[in-house]
């Protein structure tokens, strides 16, 4: 199939990589095997990755592919089913798809373009959560979780319509009371306020109640649970999900605006 991995890099061969627009299987057998196999090509692009620098280009291809059939399952959830049977471990990322989808819609589309930057490098960031941790005993994945959900790691620097800033969206009022006197829009500041504001509502202990605290939606939590708990239990899963591209919502869907062409 178009996009399909050939090959593994292992054993010398050499691997097909998908193209930004490669077609996606539209039955569950071969998108089940097309996702597993993007998946362990992936794992094994991060696995040779520099991580104080930008993806490469292998593992920023095979992220898109991978992130376009969770997108895909997000929308099809008979299909999704039928996949989930065969690769479970998607699971928590079609489920999050369809709870952060909703949640978006609940709301009314933007009326400004996207204002997208560099995150910060992914070793960078994991030493700042881990600083949090530390500091305020709220684990790592979580607040990468959170991260994640609300500006795709410091990519989109958007004000939302409620006037949240920063890679974490904080509301000014929460920021002047939990921001420990830094900058909003430093990743690093960012991060630790996020971590003291979760603190501060037994996000030590009790994870769900002070997410919702953070964003008083169910759906939220429930993604941001999910995504925090598979980079807890599977080691390459923050660097995939760093290394997925932007799609901003428009009156008339999504449209992708980062990532190759």
């Amino acid at each position: 199939m178009p996009g399909a991995l050939t090959c593994l890099l292992g054993l010398g061969l050499v691997l097909t990589l998908p193209a930004p627009n490669a077609a996606i299987p539209t039955s569950a057998p071969p998108l089940a095997t097309a996702l597993t196999q993007t998946e362990r090509s992936l794992n094994e692009a991060i696995d040779r990755w520099d991580k104080s620098s930008a993806p490469p280009h292998d593992v920023t291809l095979l992220a898109l592919y991978e992130q376009r059939i969770i997108q895909v399952l997000g929308e099809r959830p008979t299909l999704a089913r039928a996949v989930v049977k065969r690769a479970p471990a998607a699971a928590d990322d079609v489920a999050a798809r369809v709870d952060l989808k909703q949640l978006v819609a609940s709301g009314p589309a933007p009326r400004v373009s996207p204002k997208i930057g560099r995150a910060a490098p992914a070793l960078r960031l994991l030493a700042w959560y881990r600083e949090a941790q530390r500091r305020f005993r709220v684990r790592w994945q979580l607040l990468a979780a959170v991260n994640f959900v609300e500006s795709a790691f410091g990519k989109v620097r958007n004000t939302s319509t409620a006037g949240a800033q920063g890679p974490m969206q904080f509301e000014p009022a929460t920021w002047r009371a939990y921001g420990l006197g830094g900058n909003v829009h430093d990743p690093h500041d960012a991060i630790l306020g996020a971590a003291n504001y979760l603190a501060a509502n037994h996000g030590a202990t009790r994870e769900r109640d002070a997410l919702y605290h953070y964003n008083p939606s169910r759906l939220y939590v429930d993604a941001v649970m999910r995504y925090a708990n598979r980079i807890a239990n599977d080691a390459h899963a923050f660097f995939r999900y760093y290394s997925w591209q932007v799609y901003f919502r428009t009156a008339t869907g999504y449209r992708r605006v980062t990532g190759p062409r």
